[in-house]
């Protein structure tokens, strides 16, 4: 199953790179996308986001492309420490 939506969220992200036009008129524009560019550069963003896990959901490796994200909120495991 994870294999089959890791592929899924592949084909995904690079038809929202392709498209992201289309995708963007279709989300719409928010007023904090501003802070991103844009809802085109906000649809690039999350398309290379979703690649990146798709990849690392394949591979099984989350946890070494995700751990510096824990630093970014506050509860979250640290390094070292009880590990």
């Amino acid at each position: 199953m994870v294999f089959t939506l890791s592929i899924i969220g592949m084909i995904g992200a690079i038809a929202m790179l392709k498209y992201r036009q289309q995708v963007g008129d279709m989300m719409g524009e928010a007023g904090w996308m501003s802070a991103f560019g844009g809802v085109y550069n906000f649809v690039v963003i999350l398309a290379i986001f979703i690649l990146f896990w798709s990849i690392t959901s394949l591979t099984g490796t989350q946890d070494v492309l995700f751990r510096p994200f824990l630093y970014l909120f506050p509860g979250g495991a640290r390094m070292g420490v009880g590990q």
